[in-house]
């Protein structure tokens, strides 16, 4: 499901497994929509289906016959929570990629770093926030601390900004 459109348009799916795709992909999301909007008492198909305990077969009213059909329903509605939640870190991680660090940064002043992070980040220079976090033995830790200073200011730069406000 998440590869063949990739696949399609790079010449590597023929036309006729294509369509067959576009028609799966059609018949899950019609079944999934008519299980959101379909009520078993106060609760919507879709949320019984949710439990981890309930299969598609124990459900009042079924209209898929076709067990790839009912088993991509099944994942899809099971896995949604989790894949929202993957799709948010993701998010995040980009939005990392986004934070620069100066080239001036002193990673020596940020004492709640841990020594590996601190040598490693002092070593290799990231430009960004995002890029530090892909270095092995810098743990989100270390990028939850960095980010802080980052935010704050280095004590340097917050000193020179406390001392013009005073004047």
């Amino acid at each position: 499901m998440r590869l063949c459109e990739i696949g399609f348009e790079a010449g590597l799916l023929p036309k006729r497994n294509y369509d067959l795709f576009i028609h799966k992909r059609r018949m899950v999301e019609s079944e999934i929509e008519r299980l959101r909007r379909t009520r078993a008492g106060k609760e919507t198909l879709a949320q019984l289906l949710k439990r981890p305990e309930v299969q598609y077969a124990d459900l009042p009213s079924q209209t898929l016959t076709d067990v790839d059909l009912i088993q991509q329903v099944e994942i899809t509605i099971k896995y949604e929570g989790y894949v929202d939640r993957q799709a948010v870190e993701v998010d995040k991680m980009h939005s990392l990629d986004d934070k620069q660090i100066p080239a001036s940064f002193d990673y020596d002043t940020v004492h709640s770093l841990r020594t590996e992070a601190r040598q490693k980040l002092h070593r290799i220079r990231p430009l960004t926030v995002g890029q530090a976090s892909r270095i092995s033995g810098v743990s989100p830790a270390d990028i939850s601390v960095l980010l802080v200073w980052l935010k704050r200011g280095s004590p340097i730069e917050r000193s020179c900004e406390s001392s013009l406000e005073t004047k």
